[in-house]
């Protein structure tokens, strides 16, 4: 009885602020990139379903539990026209366009009086088709004024940036993927705000990478989980609490929550099918990231399967969330190999490798794996030669080399090579 009441609870908490939640249009304007951006204003963060089509050419944006205010029509670049359609339980955007566009998915950028809903989209650049990237937020556990896991001469904190970056490269570098990094260096980022931060910069999928800690150095190995009310196993729910307690502001009551935020608590009552499409998800991600991680000879694993535990960065309703714990930094032999650049790079690529699988799987409308062609495109940067690049998307070099006819000519940076994966 008194979980009826807390789901009714918590659905009334959050459909009550959106009642009278709408959307209209700000502006619309070039920005110093050259790019279009426009600008539409809501009342709080909402759900949105974001997606492009050709024939005639326009994206659309889906907005749940939102009422339409005044949409203003404009003209800019390959803005032709811009038009807003109410459903029953939300409002539809419609933005046609002159032509097929490079664009990126709409974030929203909570502000002191109101959240702004942005759409950015190339000026002057052709396509075949409507074009986007992929968006994955990358978040580095603790950092800041929280250490994380503290082991003989290594901080969890540090292992995790450092991690974190080796990830950030390879989407960075890669042809289709983009990263977002969730906290940029040693900075501490309060756990509610993290899944708020890759929401708002329109993520699909979120990756939270941690290295734990134990009061046993025997206890060692990799694990990866996704969000559970329920923990899967001792280990699981020891993780999660102790997450959890790291920072006492992640109880903070129902009440306190400003009014832009979207609460992930009461939203799982009210949108329950994008819940559990996103649970399906998530495991779906986990499992391949976990493959990649048991494959590798040098990541020693403490569970064999997905994990499920209540961590707070996962809770997100939409977003597939996963984290990675690459070890324990109390087990010596852990430790080692997460202070080693090589360790590092072995758990960066395995969630590089699942992730690029899981899209195999799951392919997002509009995006390169949308018709993949069975290869990506790495962009060569200073620095780069091509064993490092090899162990990066777990190839072999002679295999780059006969992919890019590459014979004993040296790669330069900025050229592009095909990697088939």
């Amino acid at each position: 009885m008194k979980s009826y009441f807390q789901a009714l609870l918590c659905a009334l908490l959050v459909s009550m602020p959106t009642v009278n939640a709408s959307v209209a249009f700000k502006e619309s304007l070039v920005t110093s990139e050259g790019d279009i951006r426009l600008v539409f204003t809501l009342e709080k963060v909402a759900l949105l379903n974001a997606y492009a089509l050709d024939d005639p050419s326009r994206i659309v944006i889906d907005i749940k539990d939102v009422a339409m205010g005044e949409i203003k029509s404009t003209q800019l670049g390959p803005v032709q026209s811009i038009r807003g359609i109410q459903e029953s339980n939300l409002t539809r955007l419609v933005i046609d366009l002159n032509g097929s566009v490079y664009w990126k998915k709409p974030w929203q950028v909570k502000k002191k009086e109101e959240v702004l809903l942005i759409l950015e989209m190339k000026n002057n650049q052709t396509t075949s088709r409507n074009t986007r990237d992929i968006l994955v937020a990358i978040d580095a556990g603790h950092g800041g004024k929280d250490p994380g896991a503290v082991g003989k001469n290594i901080l969890e904190k540090d292992v995790t940036r450092m991690i974190a970056k080796e990830l950030e490269r390879t989407l960075r570098d890669t042809k289709g993927y983009q990263p977002i990094m969730i906290r940029k260096g040693d900075t501490f980022v309060n756990l509610d705000d993290r899944y708020q931060i890759a929401r708002e910069q329109g993520a699909d999928l979120f990756v939270s990478i941690h290295a734990d800690g134990f009061r046993l150095s025997s206890v060692k190995g990799a694990s990866v989980f996704v969000w559970s009310e329920e923990a899967s196993s001792i280990t699981a729910d020891n993780l999660s609490k102790k997450v959890l307690t790291t920072d006492p502001a992640v109880k903070a009551k129902i009440g306190k929550l400003d009014v832009r935020d979207f609460d992930e608590d009461a939203a799982r009552a009210l949108y329950e099918i994008a819940y559990e499409a996103k649970i399906e998800n998530s495991t779906l991600l986990a499992n391949h990231i976990l493959k990649y991680l048991k494959a590798d000879p040098f990541t020693k694993m403490h569970k064999n399967q997905v994990e499920y535990a209540d961590f707070r960065v996962l809770k997100s309703v939409d977003i597939p969330s996963v984290l990675v714990e690459s070890g324990f930094i109390s087990n010596p032999d852990d430790a080692k190999r997460l202070a080693g650049k090589p360790g590092r790079r072995m758990i960066a690529r395995g969630i590089f490798l699942g992730l690029h699988d899981y899209f195999k799987d799951k392919p997002k409308p509009n995006t390169i794996m949308d018709n993949y062609p069975g290869f990506l495109v790495y962009k060569v940067q200073s620095g780069d030669v091509l064993s490092e690049i090899a162990i990066r998307f777990g190839v072999s070099v002679s295999e780059i080399i006969a992919w890019n006819n590459l014979g004993n000519n040296p790669i330069f940076p900025g050229q592009e090579i095909t990697i088939r994966i």
